[in-house]
């Protein structure tokens, strides 16, 4: 029993870390932003951006949540790219950028070093039923997609910026997500989430607004 309660503390632990590191980058992004009265894109975002799902993918993988290691998996590298963008990832030591390049390939060999992917584990859990998983999964791609968006729009013009579309998918991804997140009783999601509502709504008053000023 104890050994039970600790493992499941020690997840948890890594499970919210993760989303503190995540409202902590919006946190900044907002305060920021605020302060000029339009949206901006720190460099700490993307930095507490990737640290954040590096850890949030472990989470999803010692819960054996697909939901989660989908999301994580699909943004994980466009993190690297706007890092790279920014000019901030060369400055990372290259043992660590190489680790961080290589580090999804880890986890999947560490588990399925036997050649076979365990389908019982991943979607047939007993704790997570497949409409719920199916829902959840496509709120995970949905809240992906905006950093699909991101990443060509910033692409496009050279720079990494955070567009009003990407703050639109955000709060659309952000309801399902958290509607998942209640019926799967997960509290590293629903608390993450519901931080990160708050801001996609101001981020998108400010968009607007700013938009406004420069018509």
């Amino acid at each position: 029993m104890h050994n039970w309660l600790s493992y499941h503390f020690f997840v948890y632990v890594i499970g919210f870390t993760a989303q503190i590191l995540f409202s902590a980058r919006l946190l900044i992004q907002w305060i920021k932003s605020e302060k000029v009265k339009r949206v901006l894109t720190p460099e700490l975002f993307w930095e507490l951006s990737l640290l954040a799902s590096f850890l949030l993918f472990v989470y999803g993988w010692l819960r054996d949540d697909f939901a989660i290691m989908l999301g994580q998996s699909l943004t994980y590298f466009i993190y690297i790219r706007n890092m790279q963008l920014q000019g901030n990832w060369k400055k990372l030591p290259a043992f660590l950028r190489g680790f961080l390049w290589i580090f999804p390939a880890l986890i999947i060999y560490y588990s399925y070093h036997n050649n076979r992917i365990d389908i019982e584990l991943l979607f047939r859990n007993k704790d997570i039923p497949l409409r719920l998983l199916l829902w959840g999964s496509a709120g995970q791609i949905i809240f992906t997609f905006r950093f699909v968006y991101q990443w060509i729009y910033s692409e496009r013009r050279k720079e990494s910026s955070l567009p009003l579309g990407f703050w639109l998918i955000s709060l659309t991804g952000s309801m399902m997500i958290l509607s998942y997140a209640v019926f799967r009783k997960d509290p590293v999601l629903f608390v993450g989430q519901m931080f990160g509502f708050i801001v996609y709504i101001r981020n998108i008053v400010l968009s607007v607004k700013s938009s406004k000023t420069q018509e």
